[in-house]
């Protein structure tokens, strides 16, 4: 007779053949047909030499693959000293690590089951970095989602986190659905047969971002064969849920993957070639709150540091246009950017940046299209761009409602251009405009700072907010955050409205502006390189997508958008 305890976990899984663990999962990368991998090859090899770790092949009820194990004890805790300083007695007590990685080979991939913190174990150059939301997407319930991390692609550079217990719609997140990483979704699944949810008593859940899934996985080898099929059948269908389909059409790449390798060959080139057509300056995320202060920005780059006054593109491409191909985009990241809010770089407002995390590029290739920003590479599908290219248009193709004078150059006695205070002074010499350029309101709210509210009024009350932007994303972005900010702050801070009127009272008291503020119009007025027309075809991606973003926000708070091209040499706008 067989004496067997009933409380191992070999027994109970004999015992309950529904029994699951939540495990997560990764989908690897091979270079070859699956059958010929070696499974040794996605493990990093620290880990097969290690002391105490050991790797076994598995060949056991239809589970073909490989094992590795250990355990890491690195000695004492790193309190422990300072504990025993604190109480003046003896503390010892050590961390211990455990790590376990499972390769389980099957007819289309290789998949890793990780346990404790085996997923250190993987090589990162053979994760699939699309499959967790590739997976997610495919099955999620949109009225069950828990959770969502996502990042902008703009100049905010701002990452959130918003999580509902219980789940709720999708749309309740308020995803923006333009320029938008989302790099970890959580929810309820539906439709997917798995050992989990086999008697119907309860839902399974999931969670996937640009690494793997994590889910309730069977507990025994026939079990677990049957999950990975059903999870290789959804990622199978053709297309997300059209729900999250808007989700999957931005994906990060794998820093380590050879696509990524081959793209950065790609920008080397395109840096040496000086022109930077599909280069922009981008402010990093975590400058982005102090950039406006900004009066310098010291650049230590390929070997020289210099000041400037004003950043832009032209000055980085220039750094390090005619180093040895391979080396100029090392040389952006090796080099620094620091801000500072005085002109003598006195006094720093921000830390050493990486120079090339100021800098985007757009590399196209065929059907999609690769983007550079913030030190890493993303893919945007073909129909995404298509939808944003077509939103653009829809946008740009609306009837404006002021008139743009031309932004003429200076004389051939003044080789400068004219500056931006020139240009709102010939906008509000027309009749019905009113110039509040530099008029700015403060309030407490406002921190003590000044906020411009736009440049210009129009003769229908619009707010025209002015920006010339040839070499940067940079000027746009805060062209659109100006008018943003503007309504919001007429809408909800009351001590700004009434100081706002106040001094509309006292520049032009005949003029006519909804003070109600229900439903403003603002026109954002571009002058691009050249003076050529604002179009989707000569917007920067990011900068569309920061366009879509503001207009989507806008609109919510009832405001109209406009964009008017500037020209150099004619009068635009409403004719």
């Amino acid at each position: 007779m067989t004496n067997e305890n009933p409380r191992t976990p070999t027994a109970a899984l004999v015992m309950n053949p529904l029994a699951t663990r939540k495990t997560s999962l990764y989908r690897l990368r091979g270079t070859g047909p699956t059958e010929e991998e070696d499974l040794r090859s996605f493990v990093l090899p620290r880990y097969l030499k290690r002391d105490g770790f050991e790797a076994r092949e598995v060949d056991h009820n239809g589970i073909s693959g490989l094992l590795v194990s250990g355990t890491i004890a690195p000695g004492p805790a790193d309190w422990c000293e300072l504990l025993s300083f604190l109480t003046g007695g003896s503390v010892a007590e050590e961390n211990r690590t455990a790590l376990a990685l499972l390769l389980v080979r099957t007819e289309k991939a290789i998949y890793g089951l990780t346990y404790g913190m085996g997923h250190l174990m993987i090589d990162p150059i053979r994760i699939d970095p699309g499959f967790g939301i590739e997976f997610a997407v495919r099955c999620l319930n949109e009225d069950r989602i828990t959770k969502v991390r996502r990042q902008i692609m703009d100049a905010r550079g701002r990452t959130d986190e918003n999580s509902a217990i219980s789940g709720e719609n999708i749309r309740g997140f308020g995803i923006e659905q333009f320029g938008e990483i989302v790099s970890q979704i959580s929810g309820q699944i539906v439709g997917v047969p798995l050992t989990f949810t086999r008697d119907d008593t309860r839902p399974a859940h999931v969670t996937g971002n640009d690494r793997s899934i994590k889910l309730h996985l069977g507990g025994a080898p026939a079990a677990l064969l049957h999950d990975l099929q059903q999870i290789e059948e959804v990622c199978a269908r053709p297309n997300p849920l059209p729900e999250f389909e808007f989700i999957a059409q931005v994906r990060p790449l794998n820093p380590k993957s050879e696509q990524v390798r081959l793209l950065d060959e790609r920008l080397d080139i395109m840096l040496g070639e000086g022109g930077a057509n599909r280069m922009a300056l981008a402010v990093p995320s975590v400058c982005r709150d102090r950039f406006e202060f900004a009066e310098s920005f010291k650049v230590a780059l390929a070997g020289h540091t210099q000041s400037y006054s004003e950043l832009d593109i032209d000055q980085l491409v220039a750094a390090v246009q005619h180093r040895p191909q391979g080396s100029r985009l090392v040389a952006l990241r090796k080099g620094r950017v620091q801000m500072f809010a005085d002109t003598d770089d006195a006094e720093p407002i921000s830390g050493k940046v990486p120079a090339d995390h100021w800098f985007t590029a757009e590399v196209p290739g065929g059907v999609v299209h690769y983007f550079y920003w913030q030190g890493r590479w993303y893919e945007i599908g073909a129909e995404y761009l298509t939808v944003i290219d077509r939103r653009v248009a829809e946008l740009l193709a609306r009837p404006t409602t002021v008139t743009m004078p031309p932004w003429t150059k200076g004389t051939e006695h003044d080789e400068e251009d004219h500056d931006e205070g020139w240009y709102n002074a010939q906008i509000a010499a027309q009749d019905g405009y009113v110039l509040l350029d530099k008029n700015t309101v403060r309030t407490k709210r406002l921190r003590g700072g000044g906020l411009e509210l736009s440049d210009v009024l129009g003769p229908g009350g619009q707010f025209i907010c002015v920006k010339k932007a040839d070499k940067s994303t940079a000027p746009l972005n805060h062209l659109f955050a100006q008018g943003r900010v503007a309504i919001e702050t007429l809408r909800y801070d009351l001590e700004a409205r009434k100081k706002f009127l106040a001094k509309l009272d006292k520049l032009a008291p005949e003029h006519n502006l909804d003070t109600s503020f229900s439903s403003p119009t603002v026109v954002y007025a571009i002058l691009l390189k050249g003076g050529v027309p604002v179009t989707s075809e000569s917007l920067f991606a990011f900068a569309k997508v920061s366009l879509l973003n503001t207009a989507t926000a806008l609109e919510g708070m009832g405001a109209h958008v406009e964009v008017v091209s500037i020209s150099r040499t004619a009068t635009t706008g409403m004719l």
